[in-house]
């Protein structure tokens, strides 16, 4: 039986647009930082970044496709992943839906993730993904952008990522430590995602989740937004719409899966 509170329709219209109050307030704060996003300044990008696409080599403002605006998102899929990561998988679900319509708004879209593209390429196909996707192996972009890590770095130097620093784990890396710990803003188990992958908690954690915008002006590329960790909490929409049911989240540790992993998919 329900412990929950039951009601009539009057009273639940009452409490509704008491809730409604505060959900515009909320629209009308996210609408506030939206601009104050785009008022953030300009970057420019003066390293000459060489990324692999099923095109072939080619350079951060060739992923702009003749766009004036670039999205890329930082899917988690280390060289030494098997697979790649579930959660960051979860949300890619949701890109092939959007990828044209911000195409036909001036707006390129793209994953990026250090695994070969090989690699890339067999995890897409599998998924049945076919948002653009390019691996930035042998590059400094994911360094550059927060959310690629070195051993030495995680071991002995910490690692800096969502605007903070982590502090070193510890060399050699403690596997219990390293999986004992949550992900940063989460209750998640990391050595759970991290045998989903293939690999240790040790090397998973070396890749990070994020995205970050560009604009290309002038022939010059410019670094506008990123955003990590819980701030991509928006572009996760199965939790949008879980947000929305009536029991919640209603979390008890990792039940997500990749798509095709669910029973009887």
């Amino acid at each position: 039986m329900t412990t929950h509170t039951i009601g009539t329709r009057d009273e639940w219209i009452a409490a509704r647009l008491e809730l409604l109050k505060d959900e515009k307030e909320l629209t009308r704060r996210s609408d506030e930082l939206t601009q104050r996003r785009q008022e953030l300044p300009w970057v420019r990008i003066d390293k000459e970044y060489r990324l692999t696409t099923d095109e072939g080599s080619a350079s951060l403002a060739d992923l702009f496709r003749g766009r004036s605006q670039l999205l890329v998102y930082h899917f988690m899929f280390g060289p030494d992943y098997k697979a790649g990561c579930p959660s960051c998988s979860s949300i890619a679900d949701g890109f092939n839906g959007i990828a044209v319509h911000l195409a036909n708004h001036d707006v390129a879209f793209g994953a990026v993730s250090r695994a070969p593209l090989e690699k890339l390429q067999a995890y897409k196909a599998r998924m049945g993904w076919t948002f653009p996707w390019a691996s930035s192996l042998d590059s400094d972009f994911n360094a550059d952008f927060s959310v690629g890590f070195t051993q030495k770095q995680q071991r002995e130097e910490g690692i800096e990522y969502n605007f903070r620093r982590e502090p070193p784990v510890g060399a050699p890396v403690a596997e219990k430590n390293v999986q004992d710990r949550p992900l940063r803003g989460s209750e998640t188990p990391v050595a759970q995602l991290a045998a989903a992958t293939g690999t240790d908690a040790a090397t998973y954690t070396r890749e990070r989740p994020g995205v970050s915008a560009f604009v290309l002006e002038d022939g010059v590329v410019y670094h506008t937004y990123s955003a990590y960790s819980r701030g991509l909490d928006a572009v996760w929409g199965m939790y949008q719409w879980l947000d929305r049911a009536p029991k919640g989240r209603n979390e008890a540790g990792i039940w997500w899966r990749r798509h095709d992993e669910y029973p009887g998919s």
